[in-house]
């Protein structure tokens, strides 16, 4: 049961820092290094386009 929570955890956490920020490039940030300690360079790539993301739904 802990094995199936972690994964989770993590992903709730790194989303969570994706919205940090005030700017874009703030939130694409937080969201790229949140992505990269967890799952390395294709999490930095999803962390980013997340923290852009909600980058762009904050400025609408």
């Amino acid at each position: 049961m802990r094995r199936a929570i972690a994964p989770f955890a993590l992903t709730v956490a790194a989303l969570s820092l994706a919205a940090c920020g005030q700017t874009i490039e703030q939130r694409a940030a937080t969201g790229a290094v949140a992505g990269a300690v967890i799952a390395g360079p294709v999490g930095a790539a999803v962390g980013g386009a997340a923290g852009t993301a909600v980058g762009h739904a904050a400025d609408d």
